[in-house]
């Protein structure tokens, strides 16, 4: 191969190299605006309605937890009483989830527990 070849061949891998790392800063640079530009209609109606998309999910647990609490008072109408492995089997959720739930009826004087700990402790309606 002759000199001049050579250097073109170094030339052009130097050019690519340039252009893949600005193609790289430009992409991270403006990604921001792309993804800005992109968003669905209801992100931006939220967002303008001054809602993020963490208070959105905040409105959504706190509908399902408030369905949760509605299910487990049903619950009660139709039986005597509720366990902590009912409340769970009920909803699906977790030992933590469903202790939580149970407490928060109970402060709000809508249950009350019968026993202190242990399986044999149990909810009823007050």
């Amino acid at each position: 191969m002759c000199y001049n070849t050579k250097m073109n061949i170094i030339i052009l891998v130097v050019v690519g190299i340039v252009l893949l790392v600005l193609g790289i800063y430009l992409g991270r640079k403006h990604s921001p605006k792309i993804a800005n530009e992109c968003k669905c209609d209801d992100e931006i109606e939220k967002q303008e309605n001054g809602m993020t998309a963490n208070d959105s999910m905040i409105n959504k647990q706190a509908e399902e937890k408030k369905k949760n609490l509605v299910a487990i008072l049903e619950f009660l109408i139709k039986q005597d009483k509720v366990t902590n492995n009912e409340v769970e089997e009920l909803l699906g959720v977790s030992d933590a989830t469903a202790e939580r739930y149970l407490q928060e009826l109970e402060t709000a004087g809508q249950i009350v527990q019968v026993g202190m700990t242990g399986q044999q402790v149990y909810y009823k309606k007050k």
